[in-house]
């Protein structure tokens, strides 16, 4: 890659003998004797140069960040000074000609990892964090995961095609980002929480095989794994069942591990039943790592004399536990835990201590019988040292929700050296609102196993909704569609939405399902989360180039700003006085 600046990158630096112009930032500068060393680095990495201000003068004022060219001829270390760490540890550069391109103000923090920066000033200065070696490195990651997934979907046949970013809104679940239209004034557009509704539409013009790198947009708050902008790679097939997206993910997920962590992974990836999920891990994302999985201990405390156990079986409730292993078990420790327990929606948690002798250590011990007991200790197999931790309540998932977060609490991994990608299947069709309600689990689009059981008994109905887990995060949903107009209106009436109602939000949409509309299926992973994972990075904010902070503003930019009043004028908008911000 010759320019007029330079002939090689730094990295490729390594001929002994050779001339060669190199470019990039000072990273350090080290001045011996008279000579002085600076660590060059480019997007490739790192050079030492070997400069002697009494022939380059300009190399005396040289300081951290500076851009320079620099030519001159490769050497051979000197004995005793190579770098086995470094690609280019075994050759230097010897200068015979310096310009400096660009100097560099007093930095706002140094241009290396080891350095702790709070986050915003990191986000204010984004350009500078970009050029820290481990930011670089995940720049690079998530741009060879998106080139291996446009390969991979070239290479299967699927076309890629653009979604419109100005929609009409149609809520899918979060708050969508609304956008005013100034020659409709009063009226909006809002930014897609998902090509969903357009890459259906693809299937009914007869695309077979969609995908793009889509940018989506969801008014939600903010977590580590979350941001109101993203990326995401969707995909849609016509003619497909289930198994052929599921395919088509190991196959994609496969080759992006394999690029950017140099991993295989093991195929076909394990599927689980949402049921089965939540019972053994208390979620819909487990992390199948590590073990601790949940024990249904119902049978074990029938008729128990225990009230705290027996009210929840009486009430057709359940009573479940896990063994945590031999995790400190202090009394402070376990009054901790109940109180996490009662954090995640617990009335209170039962903790017993296996002792040397194999008797139990609890507050309630006395209120337990020897039989009970004894089949605790089976179903948990449990080992002298073990710590037991049980909920109950009326409702089961509460105490699988309970023991879930107490589980990844005590035994989640710490890093993503291994990963653990599986599939969970069979969700329910709905949730319930709490009001009486039904709501889409998914979205209102998700075919359901049985449409007319769906409408007879939304409670038990099952969707052909999956999702792809690694590592206990969900990297992205889809299901098979609905394609039948019958079958959609039956879903949106179980929603308690009107025809009336549907037709004004999505009408457009159900139009098209009236021509012909093939059987279809399709997903959508996030890009940043996958990747996040891949570099064992700890939020989506290190993949990200320019991400907001947790409260949505952006440090780089001061977004969201206030506008001008005659923007908002020609919006045909008022801002109400006590919505304005502080000047």
């Amino acid at each position: 890659m010759k320019t007029i600046y330079r002939t090689a990158h730094a990295a490729d630096v390594t001929s002994i003998g050779e001339t060669v112009a190199v470019a990039g930032w000072v990273q350090a500068r080290r001045d011996h004797g008279g000579v002085i060393f600076i660590d060059l680095r480019d997007s490739s990495g790192l050079l030492q140069v070997v400069l002697d201000p009494a022939v380059l003068g300009e190399a005396k004022d040289l300081r951290m960040e500076f851009c320079v060219m620099v030519s001159g001829e490769v050497r051979a270390r000197p004995e005793g000074t190579v770098n086995p760490n470094l690609a280019t540890g075994g050759v230097e550069l010897g200068a015979t000609a310096l310009t400096v391109l660009s100097t560099s103000a007093v930095l706002p923090f140094q241009i290396e990892d080891r350095v702790d920066v709070d986050e915003r000033a990191r986000l204010k200065y984004r350009y500078l964090d970009l050029r820290r070696p481990k930011m670089a490195a995940n720049l690079k990651a998530r741009s060879r995961a998106i080139a291996v997934m446009r390969r991979v979907m070239d290479d299967l046949g699927f076309l890629e095609v653009e979604t419109p970013t100005l929609i009409a809104s149609t809520p899918e679940g979060a708050r969508d980002l609304l956008v005013p239209s100034r020659h409709q004034k009063g009226s909006f557009y809002a930014l897609p929480q998902s090509p969903q509704l357009f890459k259906q539409l693809l299937m009914v013009a007869g695309v077979e095989r969609y995908y793009q790198v889509a940018k989506c947009y969801r008014d939600e708050d903010f977590r580590s794994d979350r941001q109101v902008e993203f990326a995401q790679l969707d995909f849609e097939g016509a003619f497909w069942d289930r198994d052929d997206v599921l395919e088509t993910l190991e196959e994609v997920t496969s080759a992006v591990t394999r690029e950017v962590r140099g991993v295989e992974l093991s195929r076909p990836f394990p599927r689980l039943t949402w049921q089965e999920a939540m019972d053994r891990f208390g979620s819909d994302k487990p992390d199948t790592r590590f073990g601790m999985e949940i024990v249904d201990l119902s049978e074990t405390f029938a008729g128990t004399g225990f009230r705290a156990f027996g009210a929840s079986l009486e009430e057709g409730g359940t009573v479940r536990g896990i063994n945590a292993g031999a995790i400190e078990s202090t009394r402070s420790r376990m009054d901790a835990l109940t109180e996490r327990a009662k954090e995640l929606g617990a009335k209170g948690l039962v903790w017993m201590v296996v002792e040397d002798d194999a008797t139990l250590r609890s507050p309630v011990a006395k209120f337990l019988s020897g039989d009970e007991m004894e089949g605790l200790k089976v179903a948990l197999g449990a080992t002298p040292g073990d710590v037991l931790l049980m909920a109950a309540d009326a409702e089961w998932r509460t105490v699988a929700g309970v023991l879930g977060g107490l589980r990844l609490d005590l035994g989640k991994p710490g890093s993503h050296d291994e990963l653990a990608p599986l599939f969970v299947i069979d969700f329910p069709t709905f949730e319930p609102t709490g009001d009486g309600g039904w709501a889409a689990s998914h979205h209102p689009f998700t075919a359901p196993v049985d449409v007319d059981q769906m409408a007879n008994d939304p409670a038990n109905s099952i969707s052909r909704a999956y999702d792809l887990v690694l590592n206990g995060s969900e990297l992205g949903s889809g299901s098979v569609r609905i394609f039948d107009p019958v079958a959609q209106a039956k879903v949106f009436e179980v929603l308690g939405i009107s025809k009336e109602q549907a037709e004004s939000r999505f009408g457009w949409f159900l139009e098209g399902l009236r021509y012909g509309t093939p059987p279809h299926a399709g997903f959508a992973i996030g890009i940043d989360r996958f990747v996040a994972i891949l570099q064992d990075e700890p939020n989506i904010r290190q993949i990200i180039p320019f991400p907001k902070t947790q409260t949505g503003s952006d440090p780089l930019t001061g977004s969201p700003t206030p506008v001008e009043e005659t923007q908002l004028a020609e919006l045909g908008i008022r801002v109400r006085p006590d919505a304005k911000p502080e000047a």
